[in-house]
């Protein structure tokens, strides 16, 4: 019963999600995926390697055509942000071959789309009446991460460097490969992109389109903890504890140039040490850790392996530079 009990929670935590009416009701199972994932267990009594059914393939094909959409791919960014979801006043319900090729596609149609799609899901309402849409579980997030990584870094060499950066941290616990590979390469995309925000929900989703890995992790963001929520959590997959892998968490900050009294020019030339010590980056270090120390005591306690889990705060300067502490 232990085993299978372990299965559900894994499996509601990839392919559970899904509601489709106005009303609070029950929320439902892709059936595709726990069918996948079932036949799995019951022919090789391990889970699949691949949480993510090569069936889904259609799913990217629907994100790709809403990215190459005019402001598409501002959207689909917005949508992994839990603290600002996508909304609408209603969805739009006309999508026949004229209506797709002469209709405005605002935020709305293709919000709407992409919840008859399958790729967002009802989320509630806000205060205000309009429709919350969000992603429905982690198997889809992953789908989100994978088109932004795409739109971003198309290119398959600086592909392989975010790899290697990411590998670097989950193996190892080296945070600045990372680092180093958001200041050259990803922070340059996203600082000439139009996005509605530019603080730590930024930060927090560059790094999670690089770290996603559902192979080995059962990863989100927003993870709930005691009425709390951490920024970044990458708990190992129960059956892949057996490797060496770390458990990270990871809280984000935000200190603009402005802020920190300094030019982008300026930022790029000072040192990591020096910018620890400017007021207000050292301030966002201390609030980082001390959330840190909070969110580490319950996952110690969940999953009683404290010598696995490493804990980082993250302060980004503008998009120019990062600087983080393992918190010890």
């Amino acid at each position: 019963m232990h085993e299978i009990d372990k299965a559900m929670t894994m499996m509601r935590s990839f392919y559970n999600g899904y509601c489709f009416c106005y009303e609070n009701k029950p929320l439902v199972y892709n059936p595709t995926l726990a069918l996948y994932f079932m036949k799995s267990f019951q022919k090789h009594c391990k889970y699949p390697d691949k949480i993510l059914d090569s069936n889904l393939a259609m799913d990217r094909g629907k994100l790709r055509y809403i990215a190459r959409i005019p402001d598409g791919d501002k959207l689909i960014v917005q949508a992994l942000n839990d603290k600002e979801p996508v909304t609408v006043s209603e969805l739009a319900d006309r999508f026949g071959v004229e209506d797709m090729l002469t209709l405005t596609k605002d935020n709305a149609f293709m919000a709407s789309l992409l919840y008859y799609f399958g790729v967002l899901t009802m989320g509630g309402k806000t205060d205000f009446g309009e429709l919350i849409l969000r992603i429905p579980n982690l198997a889809i997030r992953r789908l989100y991460a994978e088109q932004i990584q795409e739109m971003m870094i198309p290119e398959v060499s600086v592909k392989e460097q975010a790899l290697q950066a990411a590998k670097a941290l989950y193996q190892t616990g080296d945070m600045q490969p990372l680092c180093d590979f958001m200041e050259q390469r990803y922070f340059k995309v996203f600082s000439n992109r139009d996005y509605r925000w530019s603080n730590e929900l930024i930060v927090k989703t560059v790094f999670l389109t690089i770290l996603f890995n559902d192979t080995f992790y059962i990863m989100d963001s927003e993870t709930a903890l005691e009425r709390s929520y951490a920024d970044l959590t990458m708990i190992v997959r129960p059956d892949m504890r057996k490797y060496q892998l770390l458990d990270i968490l990871i809280e984000f900050k935000y200190v603009s140039l402005p802020d920190a009294r300094l030019t982008g020019g300026k930022a790029k030339q000072t040192t990591s040490d020096e910018l620890k010590v400017i007021p207000v980056v050292n301030e966002k270090l201390s609030e980082a850790e001390d959330k840190l120390r909070q969110y580490r005591e319950i996952l110690v306690k969940k999953y009683n392996e404290a010598h696995r889990l490493h804990s980082y705060s993250v302060v980004a300067v503008g998009f120019d530079r990062l600087v983080w502490d393992e918190l010890k």
